[in-house]
């Protein structure tokens, strides 16, 4: 256990001040353990994997920070006809488990390649991109409840996926997540080649139809020279990357709001008669262009307008200022307001 370790140094977007308390957890059992310590004491638990979708204020967090450190994927079995079923450590690195899962010929998370943060963390965000999101391969998610104080076993239609959310980003317990993943099993389909591929840019890159099928390895290749034009993939000599990945989530609104944007808003069908739109679009639309806010300390980044980086010596202060400037613009321009997508911890937007 070690004492006042600086959050910046755990997260991607590197902001952050100390933690009171820091236990690093190499297994499921020490997760459990480390996480009822800090319940019985009733002191405050911050969960952290890869930091990917953390910002963390500069007073940093006063209670227990435990680093999901678990390592491991086990096959349960492979075949054409049942598929693959695997089950994988919660603090096992995303894109380790979808470079194995090409490399093996199992299809379904192919398109999610290049997302940084652990795979204990894609359930509670129902983690998307390119057309995908890892619920399609969920088969189950064995969680401990620090309600009930016992381990709990989470079957993929008990999870409540939607957009960017889950039950285990909703439900929550003294003040933090009430599930604490411990592991992650998914089922895939195994083929010789990929998903239809559903995103028309990828479709372009990979210069087919939407729909088509083609290798696993040229999906994953194409999306991460995507990602990396974007600077989504982390590289700690690009600031670009410095970053919480996609700040705000895609608005869903009702049709009647969606109609009142421009007509060359794009919109998107969702769920229950709602309509998708871009947040970069009108981030960039409403007078916030690629680069906003340089030279920093923090900005959006010059390749992408959905994240906003940290250009050295930035503050969590720093990024939630550009943070609201950019909400505040989009709300005042087109009467939508932003909803950041990763979580804030003693902090707010």
């Amino acid at each position: 256990m070690a004492e006042m370790v600086r959050l910046g140094e755990l997260t991607t977007l590197r902001v952050g001040g100390p933690a009171r308390r820091h236990v690093l957890a190499s297994t499921a059992d020490e997760l459990v353990a480390a996480v009822r310590a800090a319940d019985q004491a009733g002191e405050p638990v911050l969960l952290v994997g890869g930091g990917s979708n953390l910002v963390i204020g500069d007073a940093g967090f006063d209670g227990t920070v435990v680093q999901v450190a678990s390592r491991g994927i086990t096959v349960h079995s492979v075949d054409y006809c049942g598929g693959a079923e695997i089950t994988v450590e919660a603090g096992e690195p995303w894109d380790a488990v979808v470079e194995h899962a090409v490399g093996e010929g199992w299809i379904g998370v192919e398109a999610l390649s290049g997302i940084p943060g652990s795979t204990g963390a894609t359930p509670v965000q129902n983690v998307g991109a390119y057309g995908q999101e890892v619920s399609g391969t969920i088969a189950s998610v064995r969680t401990w409840d620090r309600a009930e104080q016992k381990i709990r076993t989470l079957a993929a239609a008990d999870c409540r996926f939607g957009y960017r959310d889950s039950r285990f980003k909703r439900e929550r317990f003294a003040g933090g997540p009430r599930y604490v993943v411990l592991q992650v099993t998914f089922q895939f389909v195994v083929a010789d080649l990929s998903e239809p591929v559903r995103y028309a840019e990828l479709a372009r890159t990979l210069g087919v139809e939407t729909g088509e099928r083609v290798p696993l390895a040229q999906v994953r290749s194409n999306v991460l020279k995507l990602r990396s034009g974007k600077g989504m993939v982390l590289d700690p000599a690009d600031h670009d990357t410095w970053s919480a990945g996609s700040f705000f989530t895609n608005p869903v609104l009702p049709a009647d709001q969606a109609a009142a944007l421009p007509p060359e808003a794009p919109r998107y069908p969702s769920a229950d008669g709602l309509v998708k739109t871009s947040a970069a679009w009108l981030i960039d639309h409403a007078g916030f262009p690629k680069g906003f806010g340089l030279p920093g300390p923090a900005s959006l980044s010059t390749k992408h307008t959905l994240a906003l980086t940290n250009r050295g010596p930035a503050s969590a202060a720093d990024v939630l200022d550009v943070a609201r400037q950019v909400r505040d613009g989009v709300e005042k321009i087109y009467g939508v307001r932003l909803v950041p997508e990763p979580e804030l911890i003693g902090c707010q937007l």
